[in-house]
């Protein structure tokens, strides 16, 4: 089995709708797991069933019971992040402030503050439209730990893929370099560099480049609407020949791109197009790269 995850230096160069694409061409021999869980969309193109969901549980956040309260103010003394306010003449937590480091509690003399888990969001496990199964999430607003729900999405995928035989598990990660994207990486097999042949883009793959260099591992490379801007093009040509990653495909400026994601659909099940056949041909590019 082998773990591929798609990622990109900047948002917006089209690494979802590739990754969608892919999925759908893998059928029924894949997982697919959606890790851009602070802005989960790949449901919209997979139309998963969401036949399983459980909450996800990470972090800690305070809690004052005001009938054991004596209100000393060392809680909010020693608060270094304005997380306890007094409202109504009663020390109370700022659940957006709050970091969850548990020294309010240490520190209470009356033993009045307890540390409670948090629940940061969702895990769903579905059925797709494509005949595989999809492990995807949700992450609340303004929650944190998104890190480590990656990590529970990726977990859940890898062994559902183990228990089913799966070849590849298909992995959408988040794009720059933060924390989602770490947690991506760890245990990846091959990486698809997915940029655009703008200035930011080529900067931006070069810098999530770099990460993935210290993971040490194998990576091809998309340059999504290469077409508009070849002088660009050319230069993220050559960054990826000076660094040994595989140019995978230039796929052309397409509308036909657009139109298809507007009705729910990847472009590889919209119709024909010059776009459609240079996917698929990507998609056995990549099975073989990862596979040798």
């Amino acid at each position: 089995m082998k773990e591929i995850v798609v990622i990109s230096g900047k948002g917006g160069t089209g690494k979802t709708s590739i990754t969608a694409s892919i999925a759908y061409l893998g059928g029924k021999d894949i997982v697919v797991a959606d890790c851009d869980v602070d802005a989960a969309d790949m449901h919209l193109l997979m139309q998963p069933d969401f036949e399983k969901s459980e909450d996800f549980y990470s972090g800690e956040i305070a809690e004052i019971n005001q009938d054991e309260c004596i209100k000393c103010g060392k809680c909010k003394d020693v608060c270094r992040f304005n997380a306890i306010p007094i409202i109504n003449k009663q020390y109370t937590i700022n659940s957006l402030n709050c970091e969850g480091c548990g020294y309010c509690a240490r520190i209470c003399p009356a033993n009045a503050i307890t540390m409670i888990e948090q629940n940061v969001g969702k895990v769903h496990i579905s059925n797709t439209k494509a005949g595989n199964i999809m492990v995807h999430a949700e992450l609340g607003i303004g929650a944190d730990n998104s890190g480590k729900l990656v990590a529970k999405v990726k977990k859940e995928a890898k062994l559902l893929a183990e228990k089913t035989n799966k070849e590849f598990i298909v992995i959408d990660g988040s794009p720059g370099v933060g924390c989602p994207v770490v947690s991506s990486l760890s245990g990846a097999d091959f990486v698809i560099l997915v940029t655009e042949p703008t200035v930011a883009g080529l900067h931006d793959l070069e810098r999530v480049y770099q990460l993935v260099k210290k993971f040490n591992i194998k990576a091809g490379c998309i340059i999504n609407k290469a077409d508009l801007n070849g002088n660009v093009a050319k230069e993220i040509e050559e960054f990826l020949k000076k660094e040994n990653v595989a140019n995978i495909a230039n796929l052309p400026y397409d509308e036909t791109f657009t139109k298809a994601m507007t009705v729910g659909q990847t472009i590889v099940e919209y119709g024909e197009s010059n776009l459609k056949n240079i996917v698929i041909e990507s998609w056995d590019k990549i099975k073989e790269l990862v596979t040798n």
